[in-house]
C-alpha cells in the first residue's frame, strides 16, 4: 500500500486502461519546473534580442544577417512552444494534453530543430563563400538568394518531418499501451535517413566548411603577416598569432558545441536501435538538443560588438526614438 500512494492514474476512471505512474516529490517537481522554465525564458529573451536587432536597425539588413534572422526565430520558437511542453511532459506523470497536442508537439519540435540545423549550414556556405571567395561574395550571395534558401530550408524541414512521423500524425496513439500516454517510436529505417539527413550530413558540411575557412583565414593572416613583417616587428607577429588563436577557438565553439548537443540524441540510431520517447533518457537527450537554441544566439551574436550596442539600445528605450533604425552600430 505504501508503494502505490507514491503512484497515480492519469485517468482514476479508467482503472484497467489507464496509465499509473510515480509521482514526483513536490520540491523536486517545483525546483524542475524553475530550472526548466528559466532555461526557456533565457532561449526566448537571447532570441528575441537578436531578432529585433536584426530586424529593426538598417545598417545590420545584411544577406548574413537574414540567416542569423532565420535561426534566431527557430530558436526563439523553440523557447516559446517546444520547451514549455516539454517541461511539462518531463515533470509530470500523465500526459493529459490530447491526442492532437502529442502529435503537434513532435512535429513543431522536430521541424524547428531541423530548421535550426539547416540555418546552420546556410551560414557556414555563406561564411565559405565570403572568406574564401572574397571578390565573388557580392554577387554569389545576395538578399534574394539567401531568402530563397532559408524558405527552402523551413519549407524542406516541415516536409521532411511531417514524412518522417506521417503514422504518427494519422494514429498519433498507435504505440500508447495506455490512456494518458504519447508515445513515439521512430523505427529504424527512419532513424536511418533522420541520422544521414539532419546529423551527418549537415555536420560533415559544417566541419569541411569550416576547416576550409580556418586554412583560408591563418594563411591569409600569415600572408599579411610577411608582408607587413618587412617595415615592423615583434608586435605584428603578436598580432597575427591572436588572429589564428581567435580564428581557431571561434571555429572549435561552434563545432564542439553543436556536436555535443546533438550527438546524444542520435545515439539510438548510430547504436541501430529505434528511437522511442519512453525512456528516461529520451527526456535528457532532447533537453540536451533543446538547450542547443538558447546557445546559438551566444555563438553567433553575443560575440559581435553590434549586438552589444543593439542591447543598449534595447534596454535603454532609445529604439523608441524616430530615428533609431538609422543608428550606426557596426
Amino acid at each position: 500500500m505504501d508503494g502505490m500512494k507514491e503512484e497515480e492514474l492519469c485517468y482514476p476512471e479508467l482503472l484497467n486502461s489507464s496509465c499509473r505512474g510515480v509521482l514526483r516529490p513536490p520540491s523536486e517537481a517545483v525546483l524542475l519546473y524553475f530550472l526548466l522554465s528559466s532555461i526557456s525564458v533565457l532561449t526566448v529573451s537571447l532570441n528575441l534580442l537578436v531578432i529585433i536587432s536584426l530586424s529593426h536597425f538598417k545598417q545590420l539588413h545584411t544577406p548574413t544577417n537574414l540567416l542569423l534572422l532565420s535561426l534566431a526565430i527557430a530558436d526563439f520558437l523553440v523557447g516559446l512552444l517546444v520547451m514549455p511542453i516539454e517541461t511539462i511532459r518531463f515533470i509530470e506523470t500523465c500526459w493529459l494534453l490530447g491526442n492532437i497536442m502529442c502529435a503537434l508537439s513532435y512535429i513543431i519540435g522536430f521541424t524547428l530543430t531541423s530548421a535550426s540545423v539547416g540555418n546552420m549550414v546556410l551560414i557556414s556556405i555563406d561564411r565559405y563563400v565570403a572568406i574564401c571567395f572574397p571578390l565573388q561574395y557580392p554577387t554569389k550571395i545576395t538578399h534574394g538568394r539567401v531568402g530563397l534558401s532559408v524558405c527552402v530550408c523551413w519549407a524542406c524541414s516541415l516536409l521532411y518531418n511531417s514524412l518522417i512521423l506521417k503514422d504518427h500524425l494519422r494514429q498519433p496513439d498507435k504505440h500508447n499501451s495506455c490512456y494518458g500516454e504519447c508515445l513515439v517510436v521512430i523505427n529504424y529505417v527512419s532513424g536511418a535517413a533522420d541520422l544521414l539527413f539532419t546529423f551527418i550530413g549537415p555536420c560533415t558540411v559544417i566541419i569541411v566548411l569550416y576547416v576550409r575557412v580556418f586554412v583560408v583565414a591563418v594563411s591569409q593572416a600569415r600572408a599579411m603577416h610577411s608582408h607587413v613583417a618587412v617595415v615592423t616587428t615583434g608586435p605584428v607577429i603578436v598580432s597575427a598569432k591572436k588572429s589564428e588563436k581567435k580564428a581557431a577557438r571561434t571555429l572549435g565553439i561552434v563545432i564542439v558545441v553543436f556536436l555535443m548537443c546533438f550527438c546524444p540524441y542520435y545515439y539510438p540510431s548510430l547504436a541501430g536501435q529505434d528511437t522511442s520517447n519512453s525512456g528516461f533518457s529520451w527526456s535528457i537527450v532532447s533537453w540536451i538538443l533543446y538547450f542547443n537554441s538558447c546557445l546559438n544566439p551566444l555563438i553567433y551574436a553575443f560575440f559581435y560588438p553590434w549586438f552589444r550596442k543593439a542591447i543598449k539600445f534595447i534596454v535603454t528605450l532609445k529604439i523608441l526614438k524616430r530615428d533609431s533604425y538609422q543608428a550606426n552600430i557596426l
